[in-house]
């Protein structure tokens, strides 16, 4: 399992992904460019000293990033989705993708996912905080897939 940030451009977003994926033994792609300058000062106090125990490969492109998968499905968290989160069926080898907090994903990205799927929220509301949304999303996919790391001392 893996989380893959398209282009962020929200550094405390992206150093609390960082930090849950550390906690959780996740593998964090950051596709670029990204928003702001890619480094240890630009997320640090969300990401606290999480950052040296975190396993993040960059990716110069989303071309790039695709060359890198094989054949991992990309689970796309989207607004314009109709299939519930719940609702799937997650793989160990599975890629969840987040878009940009400002802008979501181009139709390309979008189109290219393997799965698109959406968090229930009232009608009156337009969108999760992007780490919010990674972390419901991905702690189902870890529940389903058995994956959460075990319990320390046990």
């Amino acid at each position: 399992m893996q989380l893959a940030l398209f282009q962020p451009d929200i550094p405390p977003n992206t150093g609390t992904i960082i930090r849950m994926a550390a906690c959780l033994n996740i593998q964090v792609n950051i596709i670029e460019p990204c928003g702001f300058p890619f480094g240890d000062k630009s997320f640090r106090r969300a990401g606290m000293d999480y950052i040296d125990q975190s396993m993040i490969t960059r990716h110069k492109s989303w071309e790039y990033f695709l060359e890198s998968i094989g054949s991992s499905r990309i689970i796309l968290l989207s607004t314009k989705a109709v299939r519930v989160y719940t609702d799937i069926t997650y793989h160990s080898d599975d890629i969840i993708l987040l878009g940009r907090e400002s802008a979501g994903v181009p139709d390309n990205v979008h189109n290219r996912a393997d799965e698109r799927v959406i968090i229930p929220m009232t009608p009156e509301t337009r969108s999760l905080n992007v780490a919010v949304s990674a972390s419901m999303v991905l702690g189902e996919a870890l529940r389903q897939t058995n994956l959460f790391p075990p319990l320390s001392g046990n």
